[in-house]
């Protein structure tokens, strides 16, 4: 999760992830690293860029198609980091979907 991700060419799809955390790690920590590592391994899964400050935190992963994001959110692992960001990690979350249709990089 290092830098910005290097996607192809669009189209392709975003999923951001909006977050704001509840007090304490309780696990989220190696949570978010054991998701991070198990969605690069899922068909589809393009990247990931991801930030956090003190209260809000932004994640964007990038995937090849609808199917493969649906693939993901069902994913049994996934559900339960998911179930558990609900009931301990998140006070509120916000979680948009998009279409990449242009896409412009700089780099020195």
């Amino acid at each position: 999760m290092n830098g910005i991700a290097k996607t192809p060419a669009p189209p392709y799809y975003a999923v951001i992830f909006a977050s704001q955390r509840t007090d304490g790690d309780k696990g989220y920590g190696n949570m978010a690293d054991k998701m991070v590592e198990l969605a690069s391994q899922q068909k589809g899964y393009l990247g990931i860029e991801s930030a956090r400050d003190a209260g809000l935190g932004i994640t964007v992963s990038y995937w090849d198609s609808l199917n493969a994001i649906q693939e993901w959110k069902e994913n049994a692992a996934h559900q339960v980091a998911q179930q558990r960001g609900k009931s301990e990690w998140y006070q509120s979350f916000a979680l948009r979907v998009c279409k990449v249709e242009r896409d412009y990089f700089f780099e020195m």
